[in-house]
């Protein structure tokens, strides 16, 4: 999607008989105001019907999160999808989700911090996440 002559957002997407995954999008920070993302996925949505493809999966999102809300936003009903873990002895599974409230502070922390201080302690800190 481009806006006055310059990208704004586009989508790398999977297909697979027939269903269309958008994979991966990226967007220019105008891309929210203007309306790009919206755009760029109902053009997606439109092309890949016109092509054949019956079924458009979002993908995965964790409930009360942004992404989640988006998604539902397009009136997809969500699936519940299941996941099988397997964990050594004596351990519990990690509650890496950014809704969990002990993350809240860190979180707002992070949105407020400059980004090259972000870029250099960024690579440190995601080792102890995922």
């Amino acid at each position: 999607i481009t806006a006055g002559g310059e990208p704004m957002s586009s989508v790398l997407s999977f297909y697979f008989r027939d269903s269309v995954l958008p994979y991966y999008t990226g967007g220019a920070l105008e891309a929210r105001r203007i309306g790009a993302n919206d755009l760029m996925y109902w053009r997606l949505m439109r092309r890949a019907y016109s092509r054949g493809y019956r079924v458009f999966d979002f993908g995965r999102s964790k409930i009360d999160t942004g992404p989640f809300d988006f998604k539902k936003n397009w009136g997809f009903t969500p699936q519940p999808i299941t996941h099988a873990y397997y964990l050594p002895a004596g351990k519990q599974m990690p509650q890496n989700n950014p809704a969990n409230p002990k993350y809240a502070l860190l979180i707002k922390a992070w949105q407020r911090m400059p980004l090259s201080l972000a870029n250099l302690i960024g690579p440190y800190i995601i080792r102890g996440i995922g």
